[in-house]
């Protein structure tokens, strides 16, 4: 079954059955799909590669297939437009993993119940222990069952921004290079 975090309502855990082994059979990960409302209708699909990140073409790949897969299967009546893109940087915590991934990084997460009189949390992610979610909040460090998880993303600081920006220059995505031309041409036209 679909964790509901990737996919809340049923038809969004019903196009998670459908896309999924389209996305993995291309070597890439569900991170979240949603139906949304609207004069027309879109579906939003938010895929990463394994070790984290995607790029426009794998973006192109991904809907191209899922189209297609989607053209047979007609799982949705109305007309719709389909958006496949990245988590982005204050990305959405949808799989356990994540939760791993980030530690150390500010997140906000809602549960579905209330938890000691609250549903909203936010602090500095501690790991994951067993099912349990931790997060570090002004009383402490306390855990939270994944399963009572409604919803869950990282907060946009300077740090995670800088984070990702070193990772994708780890990945070879950006090419510091190209910075260096366009700095030294700007500097020589102020001359």
């Amino acid at each position: 079954m679909t964790n509901d975090l990737i996919a809340k309502a049923a038809i969004d855990r019903r196009m998670a059955e459908i896309i999924t082994p389209v996305i993995e059979d291309l070597g890439y990960e569900l991170v979240r799909v949603r139906l949304m409302g609207g004069k027309t209708h879109t579906l939003q699909i938010m895929a990463e590669r394994p070790a984290g990140g995607i790029e426009v073409d794998d973006c192109a790949k991904i809907s191209t297939a899922v189209s297609a897969v989607l053209d047979v299967e007609d799982p949705i009546t109305e007309q719709y437009t389909l958006e496949v893109s990245s988590p982005g940087i204050d990305r959405p915590l949808t799989r356990l993993k994540d939760f791993e991934a980030f530690e150390g990084y500010e997140a906000k997460i809602e549960t579905s119940e209330m938890i000691d009189g609250r549903k909203r949390f936010k602090g500095m992610l501690a790991g994951v222990e067993n099912n349990e979610v931790l997060i570090n909040v002004e009383e402490g460090t306390i855990g939270l069952e994944f399963d009572w998880l409604a919803d869950a993303k990282l907060v946009l600081t300077d740090e995670l921004i800088k984070e990702m920006l070193r990772q994708r220059k780890a990945a070879g995505v950006i090419n510091e290079d190209e910075f260096d031309e366009i700095e030294t041409e700007t500097g020589s036209e102020e001359d």
